[in-house]
């Protein structure tokens, strides 16, 4: 085995694990669970998607993982369907390829970046009921969290972020993110030694979006200290309420 490989292996071992206390700590998966992985074809759903599947050798009961990877036709990027298709072949997990249209004129106010992920979301629910799955898992990390509570502290007034368990649907299904405890820079690292295959053709709204713009801020917040992202993201979970103005 190269160096290579074993930086691999390693990188991988490590990441699985803190997937595994994760699900442990925050019981996200149970037995007999059917568990739909979106695949978007990015580091962070191939990741998860590779993870779980490690994970269900490891934990001491079954569940059973399906991906879905959703094209936006007339977005305009592209993505290598058949590497996808190879990469859930080689974990034993069925894939379904969806496509859809996304209407980004159906409200003016909105960015084209939300239109297409609440319409590939929706579709992804969609397909859940179809397979009679009671899980739908996202590959959400660590920087998600913190770049989602500055969005919504600025642009909405509000103090709140990515939930690593929600009931949907009137608990028809969970929504659940296993990896949301896990720094980006980690992801980065295995991504870098994994060779994942990037998109054919890359989005053209991508690098033009408001999280771009709060990744640009997290950078300076970065420059101020270096345990910002830490600290930002435990704030979520510090919050002194009597020493915050009322309503």
């Amino acid at each position: 085995m190269s160096d290579q490989e074993k930086k691999r292996k390693k990188q991988f071992e490590k990441i699985s694990r803190k997937v595994g206390k994760i699900l442990q700590e925050h019981r996200l998966i149970a037995g007999g669970d059917r568990v739909l992985v979106g695949l978007s074809g990015g580091k962070d759903s191939m990741i998860l998607l590779e993870a779980l599947a490690d994970r269900k050798k490891h934990l001491p009961f079954n569940f059973q993982l399906f991906a879905v990877h959703i094209s936006a036709t007339s977005i305009g990027y592209e993505m290598d369907t058949g590497y996808l298709q190879q990469f859930c072949s080689e974990l034993n997990i069925p894939l379904y390829l969806e496509e859809i249209e996304v209407d980004l004129s159906v409200d003016p106010k909105k960015t084209p970046c939300f239109i297409c992920s609440w319409t590939r979301r929706k579709r992804i629910f969609e397909l859940s009921k179809k397979l009679d799955c009671n899980k739908v898992a996202f590959g959400h990390h660590k920087d998600d969290a913190i770049q989602t509570l500055l969005l919504n502290m600025i642009y909405h007034g509000s103090i709140s972020s990515l939930p690593q368990n929600l009931s949907m649907f009137e608990g028809r299904i969970r929504l659940i993110r296993p990896m949301l405890f896990i720094p980006e820079k980690e992801l980065t690292y295995y991504a870098t030694l994994r060779s994942f295959r990037k998109q054919e053709k890359s989005c053209p709204y991508q690098g033009t979006t408001k999280r771009e713009e709060i990744k640009d801020l997290i950078r300076q917040m970065d420059k101020l200290s270096r345990d910002a992202r830490r600290n930002i993201f435990n704030a979520m979970e510090n919050i002194c309420e009597e020493y915050l103005p009322g309503k």
